[in-house]
């Protein structure tokens, strides 16, 4: 790893002296040039300090990025894919050789634990190799009969809006970049303004490792600059990842301009413990599912299906293991869980659970964080009758279980939401645990594992969760156009 890092951003919001105040940060980043914007705090969640101060783009760096990009298009789309895969390769190294600073400012911005924000960076580096060695294989499809012969090729779709949430402020923006990238195409990012230093070192470390303008950056109204990519004419693709009320709109007015789109939306993922369970792989697997990032992940076990005749005994060990998890500043090693995004997130932790118990349920709350930032407490609650933190997506550490009898009462509660990103299974018989995942609508499902995503795989959801793929060879699909060219005999 290097001894500094080679990202401004980096150098400045991580290396900064206590007395130097915040650094501040440019709105945007176009073709190795930077638009300061007007500036807006970014602060540190562990303890609701600036960390920094960053620029809002406006709709006319939305224009200069975008052409840019296009200017970018036609010469990458022509480049060899061998040479677009060492691209990927430089800069999957290039996040390796500045592990400890991203990391760092990962934690800082987002308050994800320190252990769990260097592990992102390597992720987000296997997206970057794993599309590396996907771009360079063959795509092309031969058809003949009697009278034609066939050959379908797939053509870079063109200038790609890549639109990034906050709670993955890293891994998410590779999943995108890395496969458009692969695929011939330029990207334009717009940056959650929540947790945007990220992003804007991210494209930093990038850059060198690609033509001028073919990865920009821009930080500001989610809203505002959304928009304007989507109505952009020379925009082809938008993958867009955040709620599932926000990713309805973007739909529709991509719509408008048949830009097309890719959908990761929102979850509420069920986590089944059969009753031939291991309740010792289960509870594992159930701690991570759940409380991983702070429980900030659109994947993150939302409704726990306890079966009846293990349901005593798992919730026992459940509310002690929840009990004795550490909550404190994320760069604590010893930090089994730090402090949400911002106030009204924490604020709504103790709302879900207030009403909870007012509704009958029983709560149990384990430790308590710091006073200073914005820390919840992780929770065990009960759920015996329908309460807002069942119905809804919890987005943190509270831990909703219920009793069950029946599998198909399961199946059937699941597929009347309507909403399948993620989901677990928990069984000793693995025929069993397949043949149940396989009844759930479901896009990707832990089998006995909390943590079922990797870069080879399609990771996408279900009815309101989304349309589309990331990751796997559908994931660089995405980015592609068919053409068939038909020849006579």
């Amino acid at each position: 790893m290097s001894e500094e890092p080679t990202s401004d951003v980096l150098a400045a919001v991580t290396r900064r002296s206590a007395t130097a105040g915040p650094a501040f940060v440019p709105a945007a980043r176009i073709a190795g040039r930077t638009y300061e914007g007007e500036p807006h705090d970014v602060p540190n969640p562990a303890t609701g300090e600036t960390l920094a101060r960053v620029g809002w783009a406006d709709v006319g760096e939305v224009d200069a990025a975008v052409a840019a990009a296009r200017a970018a298009a036609a010469e990458w789309g022509a480049t060899p894919p061998r040479t677009r895969a060492v691209a990927l390769r430089g800069i999957a190294q290039t996040l390796r050789d500045n592990t400890d600073a991203l990391a760092e400012l990962i934690s800082a911005e987002s308050g994800k634990r320190l252990a769990e924000a260097t592990g992102e960076v390597g992720f987000s580096a296997q997206y970057f190799d794993w599309f590396a060695d996907a771009t360079t294989q063959p795509r092309g499809e031969h058809y003949v009969n009697a009278a034609r012969r066939f050959i379908v090729q797939r053509k870079p779709v063109g200038v790609v809006a890549a639109v990034s949430p906050w709670n993955f402020p890293l891994s998410i923006p590779a999943r995108k970049v890395a496969p458009a990238l692969g695929a011939g195409c330029p990207v334009v990012q717009k940056a959650s303004e929540l947790t945007p230093l990220t992003s804007v070192a991210f494209t930093e470390l990038a850059e060198p490792h690609l033509p001028e303008g073919l990865l920009g950056v821009l930080v500001g109204d989610g809203e505002k600059l959304t928009t304007a990519l989507i109505d952009h004419r020379d925009v082809a693709a938008v993958t867009f990842t955040g709620s599932t009320r926000v990713g309805a709109a973007v739909a529709e007015r991509a719509m408008r301009t048949m830009t097309r789109v890719t959908m990761e939306l929102g979850g509420k993922a069920p986590f089944v413990v059969c009753a031939d369970a291991d309740l010792d792989v289960a509870l594992e697997a159930l701690l991570v599912a759940k409380f991983r990032n702070n429980g900030a992940s659109c994947i993150a076990a939302n409704n726990v299906f306890i079966h009846e005749s293990v349901y005593d005994e798992f919730v026992g060990r459940l509310r002690t293991r929840v009990g004795e998890i550490t909550v404190a500043d994320p760069a604590d090693s010893a930090s089994g869980l730090g402090p949400l995004l911002r106030p009204e997130h924490a604020e709504r932790m103790d709302t879900l659970l207030a009403l909870a118990e007012a509704d009958g349920c029983s709560v149990t709350v384990g430790r308590y964080g710091p006073s200073h930032g914005w820390y919840a407490a992780p929770a065990v609650v009960e759920v015996r009758r329908d309460t807002a933190v069942w119905d809804e997506e919890i987005f943190g550490p509270i831990c909703a279980v219920r009793p069950f009898a029946s599998e198909d009462h399961v199946v059937a509660e699941v597929r009347s939401w309507r909403i399948g990103l993620g989901g677990y299974v928990m069984s000793a018989d693995a025929e069993h645990a397949a043949a149940l995942a396989s009844r759930l609508d479901v896009g990707i499902v832990g089998i006995n594992n909390g943590a079922p995503n990797t870069p080879e795989v399609p990771f996408g959801g279900i009815g309101y969760s989304g349309l589309g793929r990331e990751g796997g060879i559908a994931g660089l699909l995405e980015f592609t156009e068919e053409q068939t060219l038909s020849f006579a005999r």
